[in-house]
């Protein structure tokens, strides 16, 4: 197998305490609050599955094994299901344990986005010479970014991001890239990241997103960056330290939108979004919402 051949893993980040959502983390995983009617996590491994991955690693913490058990099937309820003729719902709950294979991994303690990608290598097979990287909170609209960053591999080799472009004056919370440009529009090179810059000092309007295509070789960097701040291992110190070797980077910038599902008011966002464009809900939805804001 080719170092540019396509990616047949990807690793979904969910060891999270979802502190911005207690008390109701308590109970209930972050990944599994539902946009509508489906959970954040099985809407990155609908995308992941249509990029090409067989197989769905999910990083998680003791105490949150609900999430991995959402992907398994679940015989009595299909069976009461099938029984009562209600096979729009069986439909349903067969979609996530049929998407592709999951398994964990766990990260005992939150060290950081780098520790828990590092988390999953013992779960990868010689096969995987590069692995996806979607975090669960960054749902990246319309989907597909993955699959162009895949052609991206393809065509140059080494590790493929995905960047938005971002207003200047609204870029210093965001990981900003340091890019040239190729023969390609919106495949950029990159030279390097700055985490968090002022705006006058932000390299690029370029931002990094919740989605990574990484070379095998970002595990052996892994091991080798030392600990940031609150001694978390930070992925982006793993990727500058692969360029400065030589490894190839690209960002593959994406035109369209994007939603936080990691705090209450970018989850409730994408949940109007999404209903609003759903043949059930969206039709009485947007009558209420006109309703509501007129006498606002």
């Amino acid at each position: 197998m080719s170092s540019t051949s396509a990616f047949h893993t990807a690793i979904v980040p969910a060891a999270g305490l979802g502190t911005r959502f207690l008390p109701t983390t308590k109970a209930v995983p972050k990944e599994l609050l539902p946009v509508v009617d489906t959970p954040g996590i099985e809407l990155v491994a609908t995308e992941a599955a249509q990029a090409g991955a067989r197989r769905l690693v999910i990083v998680t913490s003791p105490g949150k094994e609900a999430v991995a058990e959402y992907f398994r099937p679940q015989p009595e309820l299909e069976r009461t299901l099938d029984e009562r003729g209600r096979t729009d719902l069986l439909e349903k709950v067969r979609r996530a344990p049929n998407l592709l294979e999951v398994e964990t991994a766990i990260q005992d303690k939150a060290l950081g986005l780098g520790h828990a990608v590092g988390c999953a290598e013992p779960n990868l097979t010689d096969e995987d010479e590069a692995v996806a990287v979607l975090l669960p909170d960054d749902l990246v609209l319309p989907t597909g970014v993955l699959t162009r960053m895949a052609e991206v591999r393809a065509r140059l080799g080494g590790t493929v991001l995905c960047a938005f472009d971002i207003p200047r004056e609204l870029i210093s919370p965001f990981g900003v890239f340091d890019v040239e440009p190729t023969d390609t529009d919106d495949v950029l090179g990159v030279k390097g990241m700055v985490e968090k810059p002022k705006p006058e000092d932000a390299p690029s309007t370029y931002a990094a997103a919740g989605r990574y295509l990484l070379d095998r070789a970002i595990f052996d960097a892994l091991r080798r960056i030392t600990p940031g701040a609150g001694g978390e291992l930070q992925l982006t110190d793993a990727i500058a330290l692969l360029i400065a070797e030589g490894h190839p980077v690209h960002v593959v910038v994406h035109r369209g939108g994007r939603h936080d599902l990691g705090n209450p008011g970018g989850f409730l966002r994408a949940a109007v979004d999404f209903a609003l464009e759903h043949p059930d809900y969206g039709p009485s939805l947007r009558e209420w919402l006109r309703d509501r804001l007129d006498n606002s």
